[in-house]
C-alpha cells in the first residue's frame, strides 16, 4: 500500500520566482544565481523555448520543496513516438525526500503529458547519481541506455 503524500503540486507562478530559483540553483549548482533567473524571467515573459512547464510542490507548511521541469522533445533515447514528454529537472529538497513527493510531481508531470497529447514520459540522469537512479527505478522508469558525451575544442 503506497502512503498518502501530503504535498501539493501545481503549476508554478510568478510568485514562486525565488523558490524555484532556490531549488533550481540546488539541482544545477554549476549555473549561477544569474543565470538560473534570466532563464526564469524568460519563462514567465514566454520567450523560453523550454522549459514549457514547470511544476512545484507545497508541503503542508506552504514551503516549496520539489520541482519538475517538463518540455516536448521530438525524440528521446528508447522512445517511440515523435512527440515525448521529458522531465527536464526534477529535484525535491533532502529533508523531503522517500516522502512521496518525487512521485507527486511525476505523477503531475505524467498527467500533463497526457494533456500535451504524449504517450511517453522520458527523463535522465547522471551515471554516477545513484539516488536519481533509484528515484526513476522507484516510480517505474525503465532505463533504456547509458550514454558518454564528449567534446573536442576547435
Amino acid at each position: 500500500m503506497r502512503r498518502q503524500t501530503l504535498v501539493d503540486v501545481r503549476s508554478v507562478e510568478r510568485s514562486d520566482a525565488a523558490a524555484w530559483l532556490r531549488l533550481r540553483l540546488a539541482l544545477w549548482p554549476e549555473g549561477s544565481a544569474a543565470e538560473h533567473g534570466r532563464d526564469i524571467e524568460d519563462f514567465f515573459a514566454q520567450r523560453a523555448v523550454e522549459p514549457q512547464a514547470v511544476l512545484i510542490a507545497d508541503d503542508l507548511n506552504g514551503r516549496q520543496v520539489g520541482i519538475a521541469e517538463l518540455s516536448i522533445r521530438p525524440c528521446a533515447e528508447g522512445c517511440q513516438t515523435n512527440r515525448v514528454a521529458y522531465l527536464e529537472g526534477w529535484f525535491v529538497v533532502p529533508e523531503a525526500r522517500r516522502q512521496g513527493v518525487g512521485r507527486a510531481l511525476v505523477e503531475a508531470a505524467e498527467k500533463w503529458a497526457r494533456a500535451q497529447g504524449c504517450r511517453e514520459l522520458a527523463s535522465d540522469t547522471q551515471p554516477d547519481n545513484g539516488e536519481g537512479i533509484a528515484a526513476h527505478q522507484a516510480i517505474g522508469f525503465t532505463e533504456v541506455g547509458t550514454i558518454r558525451c564528449y567534446r573536442k575544442e576547435l
